[in-house]
């Protein structure tokens, strides 16, 4: 019994694993794998959460602080008795207690503008977890249709090597009827040979492909993945809508979460520079507190040491004050943190046009590359059906004897190569238009703001 048991167990074990390696992931399901598993992404996040503890403490700084203390004393020799202040010469020991609260009415509004500062800090790296999550997704896409690609050149080569084994057995049989010399046995082995090298080489680069994305997803555990077969329908001629730089810009500028952030940043550093120059101004502290005291020296009129209690109530004294506090100079560091943050301001500011800049130059690229793809795909379309009549034409009349096998090998070279370009153009734009929908708002990716 226990042994159909192990077996039965072994079978479905053997069916799930088979299953599950099976399974063809989608683009939207290997983006949302990676978002969950990738632990570059971790530290983004971990940035983020020490900025929010950041901005939280900026908060609690503005509520007062009470602090208290104890101290137990034992003099030797020569020292001042702390209840009557006359000089003995005895050993004694004594016990302080203190409890003081303080808060800050005015210090040139520092802690507002650090609160504000902090804030927007925080903001700003939530914009970067979500960037990292997009760039994330981008590399994930770009690893899926690099499969897709490698698995249509695989397709490809297997084709060719299809024909040419066909043209092997076909130039085989014409030697042994005596139709054709050995010569051109060998040459067609040539052919077959290189279509076979082909393939092999076309299923490296698949394999090598499929790794990225593996590593990309961080998928534990395989070295295999399998996806979704169907490539992009892409829209070609009259049925494109015309792209504009400019208006794909200003849609990008208003949510694109690099910006966002690099605004963020030089509102921050703004607010830097109205803490640096609060340092000038004077400060304003509201200050209370309460103390007592146990000494060995406080006796009876018998010359005994007061009990503890008697002395904690009696020794108790209470205090309020204010502080004020005006810098007048402390070798100009003050002055110099504010040019300093000044600096810090215009740097952040010029990253902020910057930014800016590189996206401009980014979404022209695009729109540049989304338009000369356009006419690309038409006309490769059109090679690729013109060589595949080529290679046809080319394929009978060397059965029939008219041509040799170099003239087919070419013919041939000349349509695998037009079906490569036609996929490479194919998914060059597909990926390009995943791009620019991206930069107008459009939902290419499942990523969630927060």
């Amino acid at each position: 019994m226990n042994k159909k048991f192990k077996i039965t167990t072994l079978l479905l074990l053997t069916i799930w694993a088979s299953v599950f390696a099976q399974e063809s992931w989608t683009l939207d399901e290997c983006v949302s794998y990676a978002l969950a598993h990738n632990l570059q992404l971790n530290d983004f996040k971990y940035t983020n959460q020490s900025n929010k503890e950041t901005y939280r403490q900026s908060v609690r700084n503005l509520l007062p602080s009470v602090n208290a203390s104890s101290s137990y004393l034992v003099n030797y020799g020569r020292a001042e008795d702390p209840n009557t202040g006359t000089f003995v010469n005895q050993d004694f020991y004594s016990n302080n207690y203190s409890l003081e609260s303080s808060i800050d009415l005015f210090q040139g509004f520092q802690k507002i503008n650090a609160i504000k500062a902090s804030k927007l800090l925080f903001k700003a790296t939530k914009e970067d977890v979500l960037q990292q999550k997009y760039l994330l997704a981008f590399r994930v896409m770009q690893a899926f249709y690099d499969i897709q690609f490698f698995e249509g050149l695989v397709e490809i080569s297997k084709e060719q090597l299809t024909v040419s084994q066909t043209n092997y057995n076909l130039v085989e049989k014409q030697v042994e009827l005596g139709l054709k010399a050995g010569a051109d046995l060998y040459e067609a082995e040539s052919l077959l040979l290189t279509d076979k090298l082909n393939v092999t080489q076309s299923a490296n680069q698949l394999a090598t492909a499929k790794l990225t994305l593996i590593q990309e997803m961080n998928l534990e555990n395989t070295s295999e993945i399998e996806i979704t077969k169907e490539l992009p329908q892409v829209v070609t001629g009259a049925m494109v809508n015309e792209i504009k730089s400019d208006a794909v810009y200003t849609e990008a500028r208003e949510f694109l979460p690099l910006i966002k952030a690099q605004e963020l940043r030089a509102k921050a550093a703004r607010k830097q520079v109205a803490v640096s120059r609060g340092r000038l101004y004077p400060s304003l502290s509201f200050f209370a507190g309460i103390g007592t005291g146990y000494f060995e020296t406080t006796r009876d009129t018998l010359g005994k040491t007061l009990p503890f209690r008697q002395q904690f109530r009696d020794n108790t004294s209470q205090y309020i004050g204010v502080n004020l506090s005006v810098p007048i100079s402390n070798g100009w560091s003050a002055r110099s943190q504010v040019k300093q943050s000044k600096i810090e301001k215009l740097r952040a500011e010029n990253n902020l046009k910057t930014q800016e800049q590189e996206l401009f130059q980014t979404i022209q690229q695009l729109v540049q590359d989304y338009n000369s793809l356009v006419v690309e795909l038409v006309q490769s379309n059109q090679k690729m059906e013109a060589q595949n009549l080529a290679f046809t034409i080319a394929q009978k009349r060397y059965e029939k004897g008219l041509i040799n096998a170099l003239e087919l090998f070419t013919a041939k070279n000349l349509y695998a190569s037009a079906q490569n370009e036609n996929l490479q153009v194919k998914l060059r734009s597909e990926i390009n238009k995943s791009t620019l929908d991206f930069y107008r708002g459009l939902p290419v990716f499942n990523i969630e703001a927060n």
